[in-house]
């Protein structure tokens, strides 16, 4: 199921009864989601990219349904702080793991390896 799919289907199941959306299960159906692909996957594709202020943004994308959906993204701002989003953290008062998937073709990205993803991660 592709991110799309997911985004549907959740908004689909989404309880509105008297301005009511049942948030914490779509939370859980997507931290299940991402979970899955991380732990399922078996080929990975790692990219870096500069923004305009000095930070490094890092993604570790992996297949699915011929998209790139990323499971691991850091941010490294241009002070040294690190932000980390994954399933176990999907966001924060900073920002979260982006729900778009990377299309190599279009965005500005650079592609980086393993490696060097590990080492800003870990």
């Amino acid at each position: 199921m592709s991110a799309g799919d997911v985004r549907r289907v959740q908004l689909e199941r989404a309880c509105w009864h008297d301005a009511y959306v049942d948030l914490g299960r779509i939370k859980a159906e997507t931290v299940a989601y991402f979970r899955a692909l991380d732990e399922g996957a078996t080929q990975r594709h790692h990219f870096r990219h500069a923004d305009e202020e000095g930070g490094l943004w890092y993604f570790e994308a992996v297949p699915d349904g011929g998209d790139l959906i990323v499971v691991k993204q850091a941010e490294l701002t241009s002070g040294g702080a690190l932000y980390r989003y994954s399933w176990e953290h999907l966001e924060d008062e900073h920002g979260f793991l982006t729900d778009q998937p990377i299309v190599p073709e279009e965005d500005p990205l650079e592609v980086t390896t393993a490696a060097e993803f590990q080492r800003v991660w870990i």
